[in-house]
């Protein structure tokens, strides 16, 4: 019998994850130095990213336990290993793929595999995801994820996709999880690693994000 894995602890600890998907990896080690700095300690790596795996790999090396690293657009059993074999502490997927995700909890790894309806959801869980990724949150909003939350409290959802930074409490709120975070969060700094400017501005998103989804994680929202 699968094992589900727990929720990664910066992921259940802070409440937020912060996507790191970039036309290449090459500004990624630079951000995730800011977004640590600022207390954003869960970070994903999108394999849509050119040189993503060893962008993942220098970060752990770099930053160690400091924080979690994990991979994204994790859609096959070949991702996952190479993934895994890269150091991903865990792994994120648009689409629910349950062979991928007993695989993962096979091996102890949380997977956040992405979707929308109830049955997806459900699918997801039962094949062993640690939580389900809402996936494209903004679709819906958190109206949509409070609806999934009524019949399926157990469950616990991570809002991502369209998902703004002044948004993310009302996420939480609703009931989510934790919240994902891309590109509102980067606002192109992995385009700019060598500008203190855009980093210490990343930072200073960051403290600010967490800042926004805390006073509904002290409430209690979202737990599963």
């Amino acid at each position: 019998m699968t094992v589900r894995p727990a929720l990664t602890p910066q992921l259940a600890r802070t409440r937020v994850m912060a996507i790191l998907r970039s036309a290449d990896a090459s500004g990624l080690p630079a951000v995730a130095d800011a977004l640590a700095a600022g207390g954003v300690t869960c970070l994903e790596v999108t394999l849509t990213t050119e040189g993503a795996l060893d962008a993942l790999a220098l970060i752990r090396e770099e930053l160690g336990s400091a924080v979690a690293v994990g991979a994204g657009t994790v859609m096959t059993r070949s991702d996952l290993r190479d993934a895994v074999a890269a150091g991903a502490e865990f792994l994120v997927a648009p689409v629910v793929e349950p062979d991928v995700i007993r695989a993962a909890a096979d091996l102890g790894i949380p997977c956040y595999p992405g979707a929308w309806t109830p049955t997806e959801v459900a699918t997801a869980w039962r094949a062993g995801a640690a939580a389900v990724k809402l996936f494209p949150a903004c679709t819906g909003g958190p109206a949509h994820l409070r609806q999934l939350r009524a019949p399926l409290p157990d469950i616990p959802l991570v809002a991502v996709g369209g998902v703004d930074l002044a948004e993310a409490g009302e996420y939480i709120t609703a009931g989510a999880r934790a919240v994902g975070i891309g590109s509102p969060l980067l606002r192109g700094a992995d385009r700019t690693p060598d500008d203190p400017a855009a980093l210490d501005a990343l930072t200073g998103r960051a403290r600010a994000l967490l800042e926004t989804v805390r006073p509904a994680a002290r409430a209690g929202k979202g737990d599963a």
